[in-house]
């Protein structure tokens, strides 16, 4: 399946049906008087945030989006039938945004979450309705209330437990595939992976998504490589592991320009919980291996994980220190809703 976390729709709701204009004819009734029924309401567009998506291509071939129109009234005080809503089906994790992209109009962060985002139109009143002592056999009435239109954004940042950082071929999609049932593509070249990829980690009886991240080079902020637009899926995500290459050329230097466009691209990436990681360990020897982890842990104030992703050498230990941190963050996450939900319950 293609990959697609932006695009941009038009929506419109149902307009109102219209009232009838309509007079009784009945045998044995001396004065018949209106009789015209109201218009039926127009569909309503509405938002629904469903599991298994995790992608919005879809909406690169459908673009525009319109609720049916209210049916019309007719006679005998016949009420026109109200329109369907539309509902539009999104990944979780996707955000409405206005046409500017300045105002974020709703945020799903929730499996089953629905939004009415446009209202249909009211249907327009029969002529009975506008009946009075002073006028016995009105004949106006109402064309039913207009549709609401609007074009959005839709932007579609995943939710997962644990985000994968690094530059360009550190291996993460090696891990991803080691640790998880995803099949990302392997390359030994940069930029493998060209948009973001799930997978989940299941082990001790316990399970967390894993996400793999575009490799970052530096100037990503500034749209340099990929650019550091995918950066938005870990936004989401409570702990970050970061792998290094080992064989790379400075191992330190790629772990602080990675850092630094965390920092750059803002909403608090760099102050994630972090796990370091010293991947492609089999790719060097022992000293060496020893020397680029002491370098690592002086430039960072943090011990790396030693790893080899090809090998599956300290696959373990990591996956077990993920698992219990995210379990903690879990944990975490409960209580903080639990206590908000106490101090709001209605007494």
């Amino acid at each position: 399946m293609q990959f697609l976390d932006q695009a941009k729709i038009y929506l419109r709701s149902g307009a109102g049906g219209p009232g009838a204009v309509s007079f009784r004819h009945e045998k044995y009734i001396e004065y018949g008087g209106p009789d015209g029924g109201n218009g039926g309401k127009g569909g309503d567009i509405v938002f629904e945030a469903i599991p298994g998506l995790n992608t919005l291509i879809d909406f690169r071939y459908t673009q525009h989006f319109r609720a049916p129109r209210g049916a019309s009234g007719a006679g005998t005080n016949k009420t026109g039938a109200g329109a369907k809503d539309l509902v539009i089906q999104l990944p979780v994790g996707t955000q409405i945004l206005s046409e500017d992209k300045e105002e974020i109009l709703h945020d799903f962060t929730k499996v089953g979450e629905r939004v009415v985002f446009l209202k249909g139109g009211d249907g327009g009143r029969g002529n009975a309705s506008y009946k009075s002592s002073t006028n016995r056999a009105p004949r106006q009435h109402g064309p039913g209330w207009p549709a609401q239109e609007a074009w959005v954004w839709l932007r579609l940042k995943l939710i997962a437990d644990v985000g994968l950082v690094g530059l360009p071929n550190a291996g993460k999609s090696t891990f991803l595939k080691a640790s998880t049932n995803a099949n990302p593509k392997i390359g030994n070249y940069p930029f493998t992976t060209l948009h973001p990829q799930l997978g989940v980690v299941r082990r001790h009886g316990q399970e967390f998504v894993l996400a793999d991240i575009p490799g970052l080079i530096e100037g990503a902020s500034e749209g340099v490589g990929i650019g550091d637009r995918f950066l938005g899926h870990i936004e989401r995500c409570r702990i970050l592991l970061h792998l290094v290459d080992a064989s790379g050329e400075d191992p330190v230097a790629a772990w602080q320009e990675v850092q630094n466009e965390l920092v750059l691209y803002g909403a608090d990436l760099e102050e994630k919980q972090q796990i370091l990681a010293l991947n492609k360990i089999d790719s060097v020897d022992e000293e060496t291996c020893a020397e680029l982890a002491k370098a690592l842990e002086e430039a960072s104030g943090q011990k790396p994980m030693l790893l080899s992703g090809a090998t599956g050498e300290g696959l373990d230990p990591i996956l077990d220190q993920l698992v219990t941190m995210t379990g903690r963050a879990t944990e975490k996450a409960q209580e903080s809703t639990a206590q908000t939900e106490k101090i709001w319950s209605p007494i």
